[in-house]
């Protein structure tokens, strides 16, 4: 099925810049630069002339693939009780498998974000398989507003195949059944195609080498499965403000241009090490943040620091633990784990009381001494009377034997 209408548009083009970082990048020269007919440019497989040795596509990855846990604040001078969360992506190595095909290794990324804003709950995930080439193999987003009276669920699947990339929308509202539609782009109109969990390698990648080319701009697919172009540039180094302490992070403008002239731009602040420090969507009124300080000692490089990092006054920053929140309630996970937990629970308890009939007894004794006695210090009068009780064949009261004799005058009888 072709592209409705308002995603055609005029084909986005790889610059020279995004090709040549891409041979660069993709495994050590494995790739070329070439220019098409059209005076765009593309890649083909060879052996590329005067490549840098410095710049080996497997080794820069591997200093990319780790995890790291943000949070999510209110921007500005927004209250602080109307927004928060939690921002996470990981990326490592893993076994890509697809029926008639045989098993490739690529890399996998996920992202998500689970948060409020104006009392409103929603949640974002995202999973896609990508090559050491930055080429997305599938790719899936969901969105999921948590509204109690109307809950809604955005779903958009992208798969690649030897003639291009289908992508796949469903749009699910409450009780109703999903709407599910289809449609795919050739491959000469996704030539050096960035998608979403390839650009946070790529992010990863610049801020590792701490350097961005100019011109830098790729092919892209936007949240709605329009063609457009998504451009870098480098902002420069600042010092901004990691949980108590103070960093120098290199910053990096990614911006996403539609075809209608609408463009959506962030803002990633990042370590030496490559680790997020700030995400920043101009606009938005929320941002992420890096709040774990214990990171700023990790190393840029294979054995070499980062720089120092020190508190005002210049006393180093001391390992946080903080407590995260854990909000379980509205994690629906969570609150699944929770209630099967208490099912277990009560079906343990139950079984226990059954197979022990004497424990009514016994609670019914001390209930009934308890009562007719009345003391002052209940916990000391119930350990005389379960001591009492430990001596083998004492029976109890309910099974026929006499009460306990009171020991002194209920202290509430006038």
């Amino acid at each position: 099925m072709e592209p409705p209408p308002e995603c055609r548009q005029e084909t986005p083009a790889l610059t020279e810049a995004a090709a040549e970082f891409l041979s660069l990048i993709g495994g050590g020269g494995g790739y070329r630069v070439r220019q098409e007919r059209d005076g765009s440019w593309g890649l083909e497989p060879g052996k590329r002339q005067g490549a840098q040795p410095g710049l080996r596509g497997p080794e820069e990855l591997e200093r990319c693939l780790f995890a790291e846990t943000l949070e999510v604040v209110a921007a500005g001078g927004q209250p602080r009780d109307q927004a928060g969360g939690q921002w996470w992506v990981a990326a490592w190595w893993a076994p890509y498998e697809r029926e008639g095909e045989p098993v490739r290794s690529c890399l996998l990324v996920q992202a998500g974000s689970r948060g409020r804003h104006d009392s409103v709950a929603g949640s974002s995930t995202l999973k896609a398989y990508v090559t050491p080439q930055l080429e997305t193999l599938e790719q899936e987003e969901q969105e999921c507003p948590e509204l109690r009276a109307h809950p809604v669920e955005r779903r958009t699947h992208m798969v690649s195949h030897q003639h291009g990339m289908t992508v796949t929308k469903t749009l699910r509202e409450g009780e109703e059944k999903p709407q599910c539609w289809s449609f795919s782009y050739s491959r000469a109109e996704l030539r050096g195609l960035l998608l979403e969990g390839a650009s946070l390698l790529l992010l990863r990648v610049l801020a590792c080498r701490r350097a961005v080319p100019p011109g830098l701009v790729f092919p892209a697919i936007d949240t709605e499965g329009h063609l457009c172009t998504s451009s870098y540039r480098a902002l420069g180094i600042q010092r901004q403000a990691v949980g108590s302490a103070e960093a120098e992070v290199f910053v990096i403008e990614r911006a996403m241009h539609t075809g209608t002239g609408v463009s959506t731009v962030w803002h990633s602040s990042f370590l030496p090490s490559g680790r997020l420090a700030r995400l920043v969507q101009v606009g938005c009124p929320m941002l992420v943040l890096l709040q774990d300080e214990s990171v700023l000692g990790e190393t840029a490089e294979w054995g070499t620091p980062c720089p120092a990092f020190l508190l005002p006054g210049g006393v180093e920053p001391r390992p946080p633990f903080p407590k995260q929140p854990l909000d379980w309630e509205e994690d629906i996970q969570l609150c699944s784990w929770f209630l099967d937990r208490k099912e277990d629970l009560q079906a343990s308890h139950a079984a226990y009381v059954r197979q022990h009939p004497e424990l009514r007894a016994l609670l019914a004794d001390f209930l009934q001494a308890l009562l007719l006695q009345q003391p002052c210090d209940p916990v000391s009068f119930a350990a005389k009377f379960f001591a009492r009780q430990q001596h083998p064949g004492t029976p109890f009261a309910s099974a026929g034997a006499a009460s306990p004799p009171p020991h002194h005058r209920p202290a509430n009888r006038e």
